[in-house]
């Protein structure tokens, strides 16, 4: 029987000297495989409904060893390119329906690919029972980042009134030389009122909710789930075309942690 997170911690944000915040879910990928109590496998090209995901892209997302994998402590999404039938395969996990939460403190500790026309993203969208209705539902990027600019790191609402089909996403960025050399942390701070984006605990991203917003403006009132994945080419990922003899390409990740409220 799946192990089953719904973590609601409005209330602790609105008085929070009241209650210390607290480790609420972690994965270490200790194990030889991936849990599946906390994770979900994603297996397909987002067809026949949405083929390329809306953007355009190559991969086709798999669960074999070869694409995804734990090992050594670290989970490893490896985006390969087979030169004989010109395809790509990825991976893609996700937390949907197993670690839902609404409002908190995510870390993830990464380390990503560098190649012109790799998309890696560490992202949450809203845990439904229903289709998603995008951009209403809203969707939340902690973290992306293109081959073709290697180094710089974006975090990124989409809502119905701030999306990229209108060009009113709203996104900040930060430059980070040795991203895909070293393992960096990424994080989110979700509260009630305000959505902050860090990368060594060092805030570059922040959006305060207006007292004016409604739905349309901030969705961001249910559980969301993460999603990890490395996608290839696209619209964005692919701006500039895919260097093929740059592959296979990992997204490496360390750790990931959930806290229940900002922990400094």
């Amino acid at each position: 029987m799946p192990l089953f997170f719904f973590i609601f911690f409005s209330c602790a944000f609105e008085n929070p000297q009241e209650l210390s915040y607290n480790l609420v879910w972690e994965d270490n990928f200790k194990g030889s495989s991936l849990d599946t109590n906390f994770w979900n496998i994603y297996v397909g090209n987002g067809c026949p409904e949405l083929c390329g995901f809306g953007n355009h892209e190559l991969q086709y997302y798999k669960s074999d060893s070869s694409n995804l994998v734990v090992k050594n402590g670290h989970l490893i999404i490896t985006a390969l390119y087979d030169s004989i039938s010109k395809l790509f395969s990825s991976a893609k996990i996700t937390t949907n329906h197993k670690i839902d939460f609404k409002n908190g403190y995510l870390e993830v500790v990464a380390k990503l690919p560098n190649a012109v026309g790799t998309w890696p993203a560490i992202w949450l969208l809203p845990s439904l029972d229903r289709n998603l209705n995008w951009p209403l539902d809203g969707e939340i990027d902690i973290m992306e980042n293109v081959g073709y600019d290697s180094c710089k790191i974006l975090g990124t609402i989409h809502t119905k009134a701030y999306n990229h089909t209108i060009n009113t996403q709203k996104s900040d960025s930060i430059v980070i030389s040795t991203a895909h050399q070293d393992f960096h942390t990424y994080s989110l701070n979700w509260t009630d009122s305000i959505l902050e984006w860090y990368v060594d605990f060092n805030l570059y991203n922040s959006i305060k909710r207006k007292s004016t917003d409604r739905e349309e403006q901030w969705p961001f009132n249910k559980p969301f789930h993460l999603i990890i994945n490395q996608a290839v080419g696209g619209d964005w990922g692919g701006r500039k075309g895919v260097d093929t003899t740059s592959f296979p390409q990992s997204l490496i990740i360390k750790r990931v942690k959930l806290y229940n409220k900002k922990p400094y």
